[in-house]
């Protein structure tokens, strides 16, 4: 059934930035940028086989929508369906449109009704699917099984299901398979779910007990299994079956180019679960592996974007040798050497040291692309510190098994005497920070790079000085993979403080991600008795979409500081920061516009807001919504399933779930996470902001 899933010249060399550096759309690879994204609700009608589409000069492929973006950390490529289906149009010569349904049940009827030309949805072949549509080869196997909670002992059996209600969604194959089971035993009891629900949903649904089992695929259960353990699988229900893409069954010439692109790119072996060969065998596999860490540095999730600086520069060097990009997660920094010299992945790109006692594990590292210094942080008031010495009877803490533990130890060695204290092990060093900041710590050491992110989004802390000398960063491979390794040293030697590297660079470390407090962050009226400029046009789209004028006028101050020319480092705009894409699906385009700009985030909160149950208190579903809107829904549902695991309430956002968002910044609880690392403090303090000036506002306008 389911799927694999501001001068001129400044905003120039910035746009230049982002058309080079980032896809337009959710992929990890660059391919499907260059298809368009059209609604249902306006593509046109077209039935005829592939000489129609030819003369069309485009194929619509149709998706099934998700309402949150998975972080792929286990080799996965997200979209990995688009980028396929995107590239079998490019070698057809079509333009792709990517026409995205809502329900999942709708995908066959858009097709037959002639609203898009393939189904790239991994649909498990049925009897009842054939009568329908036509599909291409199996792209892929799966088993559907029966899925249980964790806790749940009680089932032994198959004819234990009796009296017991296994849900299932409307119109799936899933659905197919709850029908024969009910007609051994007859007392099994169906909910059908129909709607916008993804495996996390069904599987949430499942752990609140408003059903017994569900049923769900094999290769879906095995991603979910990766980053949660509320669950089982209790039985196998069919066997390996079949999951193909679908097409009109009189679209044959469609058909046969399909199996033909298909069986050309190897889609029916088996993977192998390791390589070690070198750049001619990736390139004719056309796909590169690139370990990582899920971090602020990185490689992140963030409004539904794939970003992090490593990330984006291993994704212009996969661009470059036109290669598929895979992201692979290792679940700590010492398991990347291991993972790379095993064949789990072709490079590191994570901010590693180049070392000589990590070459001599059997690696080899490319040129430097950054340089690192180790850096003492205080907080931002703190003016005693000036040289070295001033160390002396101060505090500083790390974690013991970090290289900052040796660094102050062999400072220490040159009579400075200060006291060094371990940090736990599951703090990573922005926490440590975070504590500096707080007062709870005194002092810490950090990398220059991971303070300077800190530094773009906080101002209660500051570098005093570094110790020691600079250290390079480096990707590495194996030591054997010579070809790849010259390829990555010519791409850095090209790129290496040129313009994409030094915007790139600029974006993740050095632009101002934090919206400075000024002096008009007073709340007052203005003489014409206003709060904003734009009082008139919130007044018009809060009443079309049901929200209070002054929440959204809240929202749009801190979104923008009231200036509708304001562009966000990842590259929002207008009053309310909507990403472009994001207006596009919205049927909006024009985000400077002042009212644009508004109607298109009020219609964006009010899409996020009812992704969330109508049964929540009004209140908290709105600061779901506000949280969502700034970080994405997706970090805001995993901060809801951790605080039910914390004992928390995960329907109260104020000290319940804004707790487990913060929590989901540390390594222990990320990686346990659908969507992976979030800065908590940034939706947590956003939701407090509008909130305080909401109320203000209350106080002052009607």
């Amino acid at each position: 059934m389911h799927l694999l899933s501001s001068t001129c010249k400044q905003l120039f060399i910035y746009t230049l930035l982002m058309l080079f550096a980032c896809s337009d759309g959710n992929t990890s690879n660059e391919t499907t940028s260059k298809a368009i994204t059209e609604s249902v609700e306006n593509t046109y009608i077209e039935t005829g086989d592939l000489a129609a589409l030819k003369k069309r000069k485009q194929i619509r492929i149709l998706l099934p929508k998700h309402s949150d973006v998975l972080l792929p950390r286990a080799g996965s490529s997200l979209g990995f369906e688009q980028e396929l289906a995107v590239s079998f149009a490019e070698s057809m010569e079509l333009k792709p449109v990517l026409v995205y349904i809502d329900n999942f049940e709708d995908l066959i009827p858009a097709l037959q009704a002639g609203k898009g030309d393939i189904i790239a949805a991994n649909l498990t072949i049925t009897k009842t699917r054939k009568q329908q549509i036509a599909f291409t080869v199996p792209i892929d196997h799966s088993k559907e099984q029966l899925v249980v909670r964790a806790d749940d002992t009680s089932l032994k059996s198959k004819e234990q299901l009796d009296g017991k209600t296994i849900a299932v969604q409307k119109d799936t194959s899933y659905e197919e398979t709850l029908n024969t089971l009910q007609e051994k035993y007859k007392n099994i009891k169906s909910q059908i779910i129909s709607g916008h629900f993804n495996t996390d949903d069904i599987l949430d649904e499942l752990n609140q007990k408003k059903f017994d089992y569900t049923i769900l695929d094999s290769n879906v259960l095995e991603q979910a299994k990766s980053y949660r353990k509320d669950f089982k699988t209790a039985f196998n229900l069919t066997g390996e079956r079949a999951l193909a893409w679908g097409v009109r069954k009189s679209n044959e010439q469609l058909l046969k180019a399909l199996n033909r692109y298909l069986n050309q790119q190897q889609l029916l072996r088996k993977q192998e679960v390791t390589y070690k060969d070198d750049f001619d065998a990736i390139k004719k596999r056309k796909t590169l592996r690139v370990l990582t860490r899920n971090n602020s540095a990185s490689y992140f999730l963030w409004r539904g974007e794939l970003l992090g600086f490593e990330f984006e520069l291993v994704k212009a060097f996969a661009k470059k040798h036109k290669l598929r990009l895979e992201v692979i997660v290792a679940p700590n920094h010492e398991q990347l050497i291991p993972m790379l010299k095993q064949g789990k992945g072709d490079i590191i790109a994570a901010f590693m040291t180049a070392t000589k006692e990590r070459e001599q594990q059997g690696i080899a590292f490319s040129r430097h692309h950054h340089f690192a210094s180790e850096i003492i942080v205080t907080r931002s008031n703190d003016k005693t510190l000036n040289k070295l010495e001033d160390l002396n009877g101060r505090t500083i803490y790390v974690r013991r098994s970090s290289a900052y533990w040796s660094s102050l130890e062999k400072l220490k060695s040159n009579d400075i005497n200060f006291e060094i204290k371990a940090a736990p092990e599951t703090m990573e060093t922005e926490e440590i920070i975070g504590k500096v900041a707080s007062g709870e710590y005194d002092l810490t050491l950090a990398d220059s790079h991971i303070l300077d992110i800190e530094l773009t989004w906080r101002d209660d802390i500051k570098a005093a000085f570094p110790i020691g000398e600079p250290r390079k960063n480096a990707w590495a491979v194996r030591k054997e993979n010579q070809k790849l390794l010259n390829a990555i040293n010519q791409f850095i030697k090209k790129e290496y403080k040129g313009l994409f590297y030094n915007i790139t660079y600029k974006k993740y470390f050095k632009n101002p991600h934090k919206i400075k407090k000024h002096k008009k962050d007073r709340v007052d009226l203005n003489p014409d008795g206003s709060i904003s400029p734009y009082d008139n046009f919130v007044k018009k789209y809060a009443k079309q979409y049901g929200f209070d004028w002054r929440m959204i006028v809240s929202q749009m101050y801190q979104e923008s500081r009231f200036d509708p020319k304001a562009k966000s480092w990842v590259g929002a705009k207008g009053l309310m920061q909507v990403m472009p894409r994001t207006a596009k699906e919205l049927k909006l385009t024009h985000l400077e516009d002042p009212e644009t700009g508004i109607h298109a985030g009020i219609k964006y909160l009010e899409w996020v807001r009812n992704r969330f149950e109508k049964e929540l208190d009004v209140q908290d579903r709105i600061w779901f919504a506000l949280a969502a809107y700034n970080a994405g829904q997706g970090h805001v549902k995993d901060a809801r399933r951790l605080a039910k695991q914390m004992g928390w309430n995960p329907n109260r956002w104020f000290n319940n779930v804004e707790k487990a968002i913060l929590l989901l910044s540390k390594k222990e609880y990320a990686k346990k996470a659908r969507h992976g690392y979030v800065r908590g403090t940034e939706p947590v303090n956003y939701v407090r902001h509008i909130k305080d000036r909401y109320n203000a506002y209350v106080r002052l306008a009607q």
